[in-house]
């Protein structure tokens, strides 16, 4: 259970870091959460906003991640750099 506990942390840990590497790349390209959203087929940006912010367990997925990735072009390795 501890086990489980620790793992759970680790992914909770993993989807923040991705999310923060999004945010950071977003920003250095110059858009906005709603550029973004719109970019890859959004009209909101809940999506977008939710993932950055963590709430209520929204991830990126990785059809969002390549995505995002055409999106801003570049690699989709860099939202892995942890």
């Amino acid at each position: 259970m501890l086990q489980d506990l620790n793992e759970q942390d680790q992914i909770q840990d993993f989807y923040h870091k991705i999310a923060k590497n999004v945010a950071r790349l977003r920003k250095q390209k110059g858009f906005s959460q709603l550029d973004l959203s719109l970019a890859i087929g959004y009209k909101s940006v809940s999506l977008v906003a939710g993932a950055e912010a963590g709430y209520k367990n929204i991830h990126f997925n990785l059809e969002h991640l390549f995505r995002i990735s055409k999106a801003l072009d570049i690699d989709i390795r860099e939202f892995f750099e942890l």
